[in-house]
Protein backbone atom coordinates (compact mmCIF):
# COMPACT_ATOMS: atom_id res chain seq x y z
CA UNK A 1 0.00 0.00 0.00
CA UNK A 2 2.84 2.35 0.89
CA UNK A 3 4.51 1.71 -2.49
CA UNK A 4 1.23 2.46 -4.24
CA UNK A 5 0.91 5.79 -2.41
CA UNK A 6 4.49 6.73 -3.33
CA UNK A 7 3.82 5.85 -6.96
CA UNK A 8 0.63 7.92 -7.01
CA UNK A 9 2.50 10.88 -5.50
CA UNK A 10 5.24 10.61 -8.12
CA UNK A 11 2.66 10.46 -10.90
CA UNK A 12 0.92 13.54 -9.49
CA UNK A 13 4.22 15.46 -9.38
CA UNK A 14 5.11 14.39 -12.93
CA UNK A 15 1.68 15.40 -14.15
CA UNK A 16 1.99 18.82 -12.49
CA UNK A 17 5.37 19.41 -14.14
CA UNK A 18 4.12 18.23 -17.51
CA UNK A 19 1.36 20.83 -17.36
CA UNK A 20 3.74 23.74 -16.71
CA UNK A 21 3.65 26.43 -19.34
CA UNK A 22 7.05 28.14 -19.49
CA UNK A 23 7.02 31.68 -20.84
CA UNK A 24 10.20 31.09 -22.88
CA UNK A 25 13.12 28.77 -23.57
CA UNK A 26 16.61 29.78 -24.68
CA UNK A 27 18.67 28.03 -27.33
CA UNK A 28 22.26 28.43 -28.48
CA UNK A 29 23.15 29.06 -32.11
CA UNK A 30 23.69 25.31 -32.66
CA UNK A 31 20.14 24.55 -31.52
CA UNK A 32 21.07 23.19 -28.09
CA UNK A 33 19.18 24.46 -25.07
CA UNK A 34 20.76 27.07 -22.81
CA UNK A 35 19.87 28.90 -19.61
CA UNK A 36 19.26 32.52 -18.72
CA UNK A 37 22.23 32.40 -16.35
CA UNK A 38 24.53 31.33 -19.16
CA UNK A 39 23.26 34.08 -21.46
CA UNK A 40 23.71 36.74 -18.77
CA UNK A 41 27.24 35.55 -17.97
CA UNK A 42 28.24 35.66 -21.64
CA UNK A 43 26.75 39.13 -21.98
CA UNK A 44 28.81 40.34 -19.01
CA UNK A 45 32.08 39.59 -20.85
CA UNK A 46 31.06 41.13 -24.19
CA UNK A 47 31.76 44.59 -25.58
CA UNK A 48 28.42 45.02 -27.34
CA UNK A 49 25.22 43.06 -26.71
CA UNK A 50 22.51 43.32 -29.35
CA UNK A 51 19.16 42.27 -27.89
CA UNK A 52 16.94 41.57 -30.89
CA UNK A 53 13.33 41.88 -29.84
CA UNK A 54 9.85 41.32 -31.16
CA UNK A 55 8.55 44.84 -30.68
CA UNK A 56 5.16 43.90 -29.22
CA UNK A 57 6.22 40.92 -27.10
CA UNK A 58 6.10 41.38 -23.30
CA UNK A 59 8.58 38.56 -22.63
CA UNK A 60 11.22 40.33 -24.71
CA UNK A 61 10.72 43.57 -22.80
CA UNK A 62 10.75 41.86 -19.42
CA UNK A 63 13.98 40.01 -20.25
CA UNK A 64 15.54 43.21 -21.57
CA UNK A 65 14.93 44.80 -18.19
CA UNK A 66 16.26 41.73 -16.38
CA UNK A 67 19.44 41.73 -18.49
CA UNK A 68 19.89 45.46 -17.91
CA UNK A 69 19.66 44.91 -14.16
CA UNK A 70 21.99 41.92 -14.31
CA UNK A 71 24.66 43.78 -16.27
CA UNK A 72 24.37 46.83 -14.03
CA UNK A 73 24.93 44.58 -11.03
CA UNK A 74 28.04 43.23 -12.77
CA UNK A 75 29.66 46.43 -14.07
CA UNK A 76 27.72 49.33 -12.54
CA UNK A 77 28.05 52.63 -14.39
CA UNK A 78 30.29 51.05 -17.02
CA UNK A 79 27.04 49.88 -18.59
CA UNK A 80 25.69 51.96 -21.49
CA UNK A 81 22.21 51.47 -22.93
CA UNK A 82 21.04 52.33 -26.42
CA UNK A 83 18.06 51.67 -28.62
CA UNK A 84 16.69 51.72 -32.14
CA UNK A 85 13.54 53.29 -30.69
CA UNK A 86 15.26 56.67 -30.14
CA UNK A 87 16.63 58.73 -33.01
CA UNK A 88 19.91 60.59 -32.94
CA UNK A 89 18.26 64.02 -33.20
CA UNK A 90 16.45 63.34 -29.91
CA UNK A 91 19.68 62.81 -27.92
CA UNK A 92 19.71 66.28 -26.39
CA UNK A 93 16.16 65.87 -25.11
CA UNK A 94 16.91 62.36 -23.88
CA UNK A 95 20.00 63.62 -22.03
CA UNK A 96 18.02 66.44 -20.44
CA UNK A 97 15.47 63.95 -19.15
CA UNK A 98 18.13 61.56 -17.84
CA UNK A 99 19.87 64.45 -16.08
CA UNK A 100 16.63 65.56 -14.44
CA UNK A 101 16.55 68.87 -16.30
CA UNK A 102 13.14 68.28 -17.90
CA UNK A 103 10.07 66.57 -16.49
CA UNK A 104 8.76 63.28 -17.83
CA UNK A 105 5.63 64.95 -19.24
CA UNK A 106 7.74 67.40 -21.27
CA UNK A 107 10.09 64.69 -22.49
CA UNK A 108 7.22 62.43 -23.51
CA UNK A 109 5.39 65.27 -25.24
CA UNK A 110 8.37 66.39 -27.32
CA UNK A 111 10.31 63.19 -28.07
CA UNK A 112 9.39 60.97 -31.01
CA UNK A 113 8.31 58.02 -28.87
CA UNK A 114 6.96 54.71 -30.07
CA UNK A 115 3.31 53.90 -29.18
CA UNK A 116 4.43 51.26 -26.67
CA UNK A 117 6.99 53.52 -24.97
CA UNK A 118 5.30 53.66 -21.59
CA UNK A 119 4.86 49.90 -21.22
CA UNK A 120 8.02 48.66 -22.93
CA UNK A 121 10.82 51.25 -23.07
CA UNK A 122 10.10 53.73 -20.28
CA UNK A 123 11.21 51.18 -17.62
CA UNK A 124 14.61 50.95 -19.36
CA UNK A 125 14.99 54.72 -19.74
CA UNK A 126 13.99 55.28 -16.12
CA UNK A 127 16.43 52.58 -14.97
CA UNK A 128 19.17 54.55 -16.71
CA UNK A 129 17.93 57.79 -15.13
CA UNK A 130 17.72 56.32 -11.63
CA UNK A 131 21.16 54.70 -11.85
CA UNK A 132 22.90 57.55 -13.69
CA UNK A 133 23.97 55.54 -16.71
CA UNK A 134 23.97 56.68 -20.34
CA UNK A 135 21.13 55.92 -22.71
CA UNK A 136 21.89 56.56 -26.36
CA UNK A 137 19.46 57.12 -29.21
CA UNK A 138 21.13 55.29 -32.09
CA UNK A 139 18.67 55.31 -34.99
CA UNK A 140 18.87 57.67 -37.95
CA UNK A 141 16.05 60.26 -38.01
CA UNK A 142 13.25 58.65 -39.96
CA UNK A 143 13.05 61.52 -42.46
CA UNK A 144 16.53 60.63 -43.70
CA UNK A 145 15.73 56.94 -44.00
CA UNK A 146 12.68 57.96 -46.03
CA UNK A 147 14.92 60.13 -48.20
CA UNK A 148 17.18 57.16 -48.94
CA UNK A 149 14.15 55.01 -49.71
CA UNK A 150 13.03 57.61 -52.23
CA UNK A 151 16.32 58.67 -53.83
CA UNK A 152 19.13 56.39 -52.65
CA UNK A 153 22.28 57.13 -50.66
CA UNK A 154 23.24 59.92 -53.06
CA UNK A 155 20.51 62.18 -51.63
CA UNK A 156 22.27 62.29 -48.26
CA UNK A 157 25.22 64.20 -49.73
CA UNK A 158 22.93 67.18 -50.31
CA UNK A 159 22.14 67.57 -46.60
CA UNK A 160 23.64 70.17 -44.26
CA UNK A 161 26.55 69.44 -41.96
CA UNK A 162 24.15 69.55 -39.01
CA UNK A 163 22.09 66.81 -40.63
CA UNK A 164 25.15 64.75 -41.52
CA UNK A 165 26.27 64.81 -37.87
CA UNK A 166 23.25 62.60 -37.09
CA UNK A 167 24.53 59.69 -39.19
CA UNK A 168 27.80 57.92 -40.06
CA UNK A 169 30.33 59.57 -42.35
CA UNK A 170 29.60 59.46 -46.06
CA UNK A 171 29.90 57.48 -48.21
CA UNK A 172 28.33 54.71 -46.14
CA UNK A 173 29.50 51.19 -46.89
CA UNK A 174 26.83 48.88 -48.25
CA UNK A 175 26.78 45.21 -49.26
CA UNK A 176 23.74 44.58 -51.44
CA UNK A 177 24.57 40.84 -51.49
CA UNK A 178 23.72 40.33 -47.82
CA UNK A 179 20.80 37.86 -47.73
CA UNK A 180 18.68 40.04 -45.46
CA UNK A 181 18.87 42.99 -47.82
CA UNK A 182 18.31 40.84 -50.91
CA UNK A 183 15.22 39.28 -49.32
CA UNK A 184 13.63 42.70 -48.87
CA UNK A 185 13.32 43.03 -52.64
CA UNK A 186 11.13 39.92 -52.79
CA UNK A 187 8.65 40.94 -50.11
CA UNK A 188 5.83 41.34 -52.63
CA UNK A 189 3.83 44.36 -53.67
CA UNK A 190 5.45 47.55 -54.91
CA UNK A 191 8.87 47.55 -53.25
CA UNK A 192 11.28 50.37 -53.92
CA UNK A 193 14.69 49.14 -55.11
CA UNK A 194 16.09 51.52 -52.49
CA UNK A 195 14.27 49.80 -49.61
CA UNK A 196 17.31 47.68 -48.59
CA UNK A 197 19.41 50.85 -48.63
CA UNK A 198 16.94 52.53 -46.27
CA UNK A 199 17.30 49.54 -43.96
CA UNK A 200 21.07 49.65 -44.28
CA UNK A 201 21.25 53.34 -43.39
CA UNK A 202 19.46 52.51 -40.14
CA UNK A 203 21.79 49.59 -39.42
CA UNK A 204 24.86 51.68 -40.20
CA UNK A 205 23.72 54.56 -37.99
CA UNK A 206 22.95 52.27 -35.07
CA UNK A 207 26.35 50.59 -35.36
CA UNK A 208 28.16 53.92 -35.69
CA UNK A 209 26.55 55.49 -32.62
CA UNK A 210 27.01 52.32 -30.58
CA UNK A 211 30.74 52.54 -31.27
CA UNK A 212 30.86 56.30 -30.74
CA UNK A 213 29.54 55.73 -27.23
CA UNK A 214 31.50 52.60 -26.40
CA UNK A 215 34.88 52.59 -24.66
CA UNK A 216 37.10 49.71 -23.52
CA UNK A 217 35.96 48.26 -20.21
CA UNK A 218 32.34 49.15 -20.84
CA UNK A 219 29.39 47.08 -22.02
CA UNK A 220 26.96 48.57 -24.52
CA UNK A 221 23.55 46.89 -24.33
CA UNK A 222 21.49 47.75 -27.40
CA UNK A 223 17.79 47.11 -28.01
CA UNK A 224 16.65 46.63 -31.58
CA UNK A 225 14.23 44.67 -33.71
CA UNK A 226 15.63 41.18 -34.17
CA UNK A 227 15.74 41.63 -37.95
CA UNK A 228 18.42 44.32 -37.50
CA UNK A 229 20.92 41.80 -36.10
CA UNK A 230 19.68 38.31 -37.05
CA UNK A 231 22.07 36.00 -38.88
CA UNK A 232 24.96 38.30 -37.93
CA UNK A 233 23.93 40.79 -40.59
CA UNK A 234 22.64 44.35 -40.31
CA UNK A 235 24.10 46.09 -37.26
CA UNK A 236 26.59 43.24 -36.75
CA UNK A 237 28.00 43.65 -40.27
CA UNK A 238 28.47 47.38 -39.73
CA UNK A 239 30.03 46.97 -36.27
CA UNK A 240 32.56 44.58 -37.77
CA UNK A 241 33.19 46.99 -40.65
CA UNK A 242 33.68 50.07 -38.51
CA UNK A 243 35.62 48.37 -35.71
CA UNK A 244 36.86 44.84 -36.46
CA UNK A 245 37.48 42.74 -33.38
CA UNK A 246 34.57 44.12 -31.35
CA UNK A 247 33.30 41.32 -29.10
CA UNK A 248 29.62 41.14 -30.00
CA UNK A 249 26.92 38.97 -28.43
CA UNK A 250 23.66 38.67 -30.35
CA UNK A 251 20.27 37.69 -28.98
CA UNK A 252 17.28 36.98 -31.18
CA UNK A 253 13.62 36.41 -30.32
CA UNK A 254 11.09 34.25 -32.11
CA UNK A 255 7.63 32.87 -31.45
CA UNK A 256 6.83 29.17 -31.83
CA UNK A 257 3.86 26.87 -31.31
CA UNK A 258 6.22 24.32 -29.72
CA UNK A 259 8.89 25.73 -27.41
CA UNK A 260 10.82 22.47 -27.29
CA UNK A 261 10.88 22.06 -31.08
CA UNK A 262 11.20 25.55 -32.57
CA UNK A 263 12.69 24.19 -35.82
CA UNK A 264 16.09 24.04 -37.45
CA UNK A 265 15.79 27.56 -38.84
CA UNK A 266 16.87 28.97 -35.47
CA UNK A 267 20.35 27.56 -36.00
CA UNK A 268 22.84 30.28 -36.81
CA UNK A 269 20.30 33.05 -36.22
CA UNK A 270 22.10 34.47 -33.17
CA UNK A 271 24.35 33.47 -30.29
CA UNK A 272 21.22 32.97 -28.20
CA UNK A 273 17.64 32.62 -29.40
CA UNK A 274 14.74 33.25 -27.03
CA UNK A 275 11.76 31.14 -28.07
CA UNK A 276 8.39 32.41 -26.85
CA UNK A 277 4.94 30.79 -27.17
CA UNK A 278 3.01 32.04 -30.19
CA UNK A 279 0.00 32.51 -27.93
CA UNK A 280 1.79 35.06 -25.75
CA UNK A 281 -0.22 38.25 -25.32
CA UNK A 282 1.01 41.38 -27.12
CA UNK A 283 1.77 44.79 -25.66
CA UNK A 284 0.20 46.72 -28.56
Amino acid sequence: MKKLLVLLCLLAVFNAFSQNKPAYLIFRMDGSQATWTELAEKAAVSNVVLFGELHNNPICHWLQFELTQSLFNAVGQKLVLGAEMFETDNQLLLNEYLDGKVAAKNFEAEAKLWPNYKTDYKPLVDFAKDNKIRFVGTNIPRRYAALVNKSGFEALSELSQDALSLMPPLPMPYDSALPGYKAMLTMGGHVSPNLPKAQAVKDATMAWFILQNYAPGRIFLHFNGAYHSDNYEGIVWYLNHYRPGTKILTISSIESDDLNQPGDDIKGKADYIIVIPSSMTKTH
